[in-house]
């Protein structure tokens, strides 16, 4: 049994604290209401996030940031990116020094272009062997249900990434090491962006053809700009690359994808926005990723065009038809 502090009640943060507490794990769940966290302690549900699904008993919940982290042998941060650096700077004098912190966001920080880690590193001196990601094609509601899955555990330590495949095992949930931490979070923050330009394309009414084209260019994208950034190819066409590409761009549960079809249909950012309280880290990400694709020079025209749309400067008919009318050159380059 590992005691583990999930920080962050939403669904998917609920859904991984399942498949902890699957796991033997004696697992305290950070939530940032106290009525939430009350009514996850009395009912075993989150019912904001998961409704009807039950959790076991190995969860507790609690609005105290410092009874979670006492005591913690891992910290698993599943908020918002946008909004971990002033969470975590209020939690990380309660973090222990030997906790291994793991990162479930998919994102990039806005203004200082930061992965995760990067920031999570900056804020609690945290060294590489205890900065780990777990990342792949985890829909929360799949999870939450125990349907099969797999996933990566990226640590740049081998042996701290074999600690956490142990840590999170279950019948229903089958995590792989790797460590490439670098490419498996750019792979998890770059999907949610071509997911949304995928879900335009649903809104627009257009078939299966044109979605997997930008799915397949999205990927082609995704790896030129992790190979500048150090990552090996490879990470790409796994599961935290193509996995999670799919099953984001796939699936009617993918919050991106949802966001971006409301794009397509004519509603405004603001509006998109409005039919959820859960964050499309896509339309947030775009931007970081676009100046980071320009600071390495490499060329990113969907999630350019992905930007432009968010900022009102592009409709989504304009936003495919640029896509579709670029230059014509080899698929390899």
């Amino acid at each position: 049994m590992v005691a583990t502090a999930v920080m962050g009640a939403g669904s998917w943060g609920t859904a991984f604290s399942i498949v902890l507490a699957d796991a033997g794990n004696d697992v305290r769940l950070w939530g940032r209401r106290p009525e939430l966290c009350e009514q996850i302690n009395a009912t075993r549900q989150n019912g904001d996030y998961l409704p009807g699904i039950e959790l076991p008993e190995g969860i507790t919940a609690s609005h105290d940031a410092a009874e979670v982290l006492a005591g913690a042998r891992v910290v698993v941060l599943a908020v918002p990116s946008q909004q971990l650096r002033p969470n975590l700077e209020k939690w990380a004098p309660h973090i222990p020094e030997d906790a291994v912190l793991v990162s479930l966001m998919k994102g990039v920080e806005l203004g200082t272009r930061q992965r995760m880690t990067q920031v999570i590193a900056e804020i609690t001196g945290a060294g590489p062997e205890r900065l780990a990601v777990v990342t792949g094609p985890n829909l929360a509601k799949e999870i939450a249900r125990r349907e099969p899955a797999a996933s990566v555990v990226a640590c740049a330590d081998p042996d701290v990434a074999e600690f956490l495949q142990k840590w999170c095992h279950t019948p229903g949930f089958r995590p792989y090491t790797n460590t490439d931490v670098v490419g498996s979070e750019l792979a998890g923050a770059t999907k949610n962006v071509i997911a949304l330009a995928v879900g335009v394309c649903d809104g627009l009414g257009y078939g299966d053809n044109s979605k997997a084209s930008v799915i397949t260019r999205g990927l082609a994208e995704t790896t030129r700009l992790g190979m500048k950034m150090g990552a090996d190819p490879m990470t790409f066409a796994g599961l935290a690359g193509l996995g999670d590409l799919v099953a984001t761009c796939s699936s009617p549960l993918s919050r991106n994808r949802t966001f971006g079809q409301k794009l397509g249909e004519g509603l405004t950012v603001q509006e998109a926005s409005g039919h959820t309280r859960q964050v499309a880290e896509g339309a947030k990400s775009c931007t970081s990723i676009a100046e980071l694709a320009e600071l390495h020079g490499v060329d990113m025209p969907i999630v350019e065009h992905v930007r432009a749309l968010v900022e009102g400067r592009m409709g989504p008919q304009e936003l495919v038809a640029a896509m579709i009318s670029r230059e014509a050159k080899p698929e390899v380059r």
